[in-house]
């Protein structure tokens, strides 16, 4: 890919940022919920809380995650830091997959049965193993986007062996 101009570069930039940190974002509401549905006194909340993270929690979140990962793929093949060519960018593309595909895989399967869990929840009806492990998927997320920011400032390790630089460079 030839390299990107500096008018596209920086569109690519900002949506690839503003895309990272709505995800961000969207994590820090989904630890937000799972603490109201934990925590909350008041069971008709609880039980809001979970639908809420049960219907509207897994498309924004892939959404962002995806773009994210697009306009990151995009600026490793148009800019000099290439897409292989530096650890942190491979380390961060590694991680972005990975929490694209646990969102895939592990989050959204069981989205249902925690919105069911939110609409019986008040009725007493509940098994609380429903919901007894989302407290991972904001901590392990939003623990991955720290470092993955991190790793975008800080840009430590250097090259990565035997890898030459392209024209784009």
């Amino acid at each position: 890919m030839r390299s990107l101009s500096r008018p596209w570069r920086r569109v690519t930039l900002i949506t690839h940022i503003v895309s990272a940190g709505a995800w961000i974002g969207i994590d820090v509401m989904v630890a937000v919920l799972v603490g109201v549905g934990w925590f909350g006194s008041d069971t008709g909340v609880r039980g809001l809380a979970y639908q809420a993270l049960g219907t509207f929690v897994v498309w924004p979140m892939l959404t962002s995650g995806l773009i994210c990962l697009i306009t990151g793929v995009i600026l490793g093949l148009g800019t000099k830091f290439g897409l292989l060519r530096y650890w942190w960018v491979a380390v961060k593309l590694a991680l972005n997959l990975l929490l694209c595909t646990l969102i895939v895989f592990l989050l959204q399967p069981g989205m249902d049965e925690v919105a069911a869990y939110g609409r019986d929840l008040p009725l007493g009806t509940t098994d609380p193993s429903t919901v007894s492990s989302l407290f991972f998927p904001p901590a392990v997320s939003l623990t991955t986007l720290t470092i993955a920011t991190v790793l975008a400032v800080v840009k430590p390790w250097g090259r990565i062996p035997g890898r030459r630089p392209t024209p784009a460079a």
